[in-house]
This record gives structure tokens, C-alpha cells and sequence, in this order.
């Protein structure tokens, strides 16, 4: 019972924004399985999910292998020790880096995989984000800002 719970949580949380315990327990309780807040958090503390920001920028659990998760932090760690400011203009986001810095900072945001943006070419400190939409260009930089506070 465990396992196939196991493998439900996964596949729901794969195929949904899940944000909460609770709402992960309304889920599993209509589909049939009997479960308690307490017992999904157990789960939630085997499965190693974490969480964090989906693409609508609310927060959601992530199922994540090791190797994804330390990639991810490498990533966001060259991100976050290189970036220097950002500025919009319109569908375009300017990103200035750390002199030298501006080609790891681009391959690490397109590794980070936006989907909000098409492309990125980068100097030596500074890089240029093509973004789909202006309310894309928004949102990108809030979950931007939201990695530089962590």
C-alpha cells in the first residue's frame, strides 16, 4: 500500500502544483487512499520532495533526484554570487554580472530551464534575456528576486 501511495504521490506531484499537505491529502483521499496530514508528511520526508517555485510563480512541491538538486544549486549558487542588478525593457531582461561572469550566468539561467525565456546572449558583464511577453519579463524577474533572497 505504502509503495503504491508512494508511486501516486510522485505521478500528482509531477502533473500538479501542489502546494500544501493538506491539499496533497484531499488529492489522495478522493483517489482512494486513506491518509492522514501526518501520514503524508512522512511521505513527503521519504520521497525527499521539496519545495519551491513553479511557473506561475506560486510555490509547489518538486520531485528532484540528487544529482538534479545539486545541479539546480550549482546553478542558482553561480547565479546568485554573480549577479550584480537587472533592469526590464519591455520583453527584454538585462542582467549585469560580475565582470567575466556573464556567460556562466547565461548558461546557468538557460540550465535553470524559464520557461519564460527564449533566449539569452551574453558579454562579459552583461546579458540579454529575450522574454516571451511583457507580463512574462514580470514574472520572471519576481522569481529572480525570489532566488536572490534565499
Amino acid at each position: 500500500m505504502k509503495s503504491s501511495r508512494h508511486k501516486k504521490i510522485v505521478e500528482l506531484v509531477r502533473e500538479n502544483d501542489i502546494s500544501t499537505q493538506e491539499e496533497l491529502a484531499q488529492i489522495l483521499n478522493n483517489q482512494g487512499f486513506n491518509v492522514t496530514q501526518a501520514t503524508v508528511s512522512r511521505d513527503i520526508r521519504e520521497l525527499k520532495l521539496t519545495k519551491g517555485i513553479s511557473d506561475s510563480g506560486k510555490q509547489k512541491y518538486f520531485v528532484e533526484t540528487n544529482e538534479e538538486s545539486n545541479l539546480n544549486e550549482k546553478y542558482v549558487r553561480v547565479f546568485t554570487e554573480c549577479f550584480v542588478s537587472m533592469d526590464m525593457a519591455m520583453n527584454i531582461l538585462v542582467i549585469k554580472t560580475v565582470s567575466g561572469m556573464a556567460m556562466a550566468v547565461a548558461a546557468a539561467l538557460d540550465a535553470m530551464n524559464f520557461n519564460e525565456i527564449v533566449g539569452t546572449i551574453a558579454g562579459d558583464d552583461t546579458i540579454m534575456c529575450a522574454i516571451r511577453t511583457v507580463e512574462d519579463t514580470r514574472i520572471l524577474i519576481s522569481k529572480l528576486e525570489k532566488i536572490l533572497k534565499r
